[in-house]
């Protein structure tokens, strides 16, 4: 990204994972970086410490809870005290629970449509309006293969993700003559730590072994048979921050091998 002034950023569920690929991407092109997770204290600040020195740019740390607003408000309150106005916003948190949908529990229903829908809500209409003003922004929400097709045991997180589409069309609309761009990017299956969790339990639910499920279930839709790498969701998210993607808003991007072609 070639700017005069650095931009800042604020990326949600950065501390691992999909996230911190992102993170690390937009580090590398000069971009000053809020990360955000939970995780071991001593972990994050030394990945924090990094970055920043790897790539001489300016790396904070918010701790905000994705399920509580007000902790959503103080992030942005704090990046824009310490880092200026935020131009690139990453909604990347994201949780997962598999079951049936008779038994899946009620309260990890509330808490991934929280973070995984609508923390992606609070975060846009507190820095929207700003980027509208200044005519200049950029809005990327990390979707999923789910936020177009379904899999069984998903309930949730597909509900989720589709909301999370939905919602990047309408503000794309919102937006589209202030200069800023919104879209989705909708990722296969990438070797996470939130994927490689969910396997006992497809596997359970399923009757599989852990090894049937990244081969039968995992990549059997996946045409390319691999999982999606986070350093190519990482340069797909570093495009649609670049001028040559100004033109690029409201879409749901698939990087999934293949298996929305199907």
């Amino acid at each position: 990204m070639s700017v005069n002034t650095p931009r800042t950023a604020i990326i949600t569920g950065s501390t691992s994972g999909i996230g911190l690929g992102i993170a690390t991407r937009f580090c590398q092109d000069g971009v000053n970086v809020v990360l955000n997770g939970f995780g071991d204290a001593a972990e994050i600040e030394a990945t924090r410490a990094k970055l920043a020195d790897d790539y001489g740019v300016t790396v904070r740390y918010s701790g905000a809870d994705m399920t509580k607003t007000d902790q959503i408000e103080a992030m942005v309150a704090e990046t824009e005290a310490e880092l200026g106005p935020v131009d690139i916003l990453v909604n990347n948190a994201g949780i997962q629970h598999v079951s049936p949908v008779e038994d899946f529990p009620v309260a990890k229903w509330d808490a991934i449509i929280a973070i995984n829908l609508t923390s992606a809500f609070h975060t846009t209409r507190l820095v929207v309006k700003g980027m509208k003003d200044r005519g200049w922004g950029r809005i990327i929400n990390v979707a999923s293969a789910h936020g177009l097709v379904a899999s069984p045991y998903k309930s949730a997180y597909v509900a989720a993700k589709h909301g999370i589409v939905g919602f990047t069309k309408t503000i794309a609309l919102e937006a589209a003559e202030y200069g800023v761009t919104v879209n989705a990017v909708c990722p296969g299956y990438v070797l996470t730590p939130l994927v490689e969790a969910q396997i006992p339990d497809t596997a359970k639910a399923r009757g599989m072994t852990e090894e049937e499920v990244k081969r039968n279930v995992l990549l059997e839709a996946q045409a390319t048979k691999q999982f999606v790498t986070v350093e190519q969701l990482a340069a797909t998210c570093s495009f649609l921050t670049t001028d040559a993607a100004g033109q690029i808003t409201g879409i749901a991007l698939p990087v999934d091998g293949g298996w929305t072609a199907h």
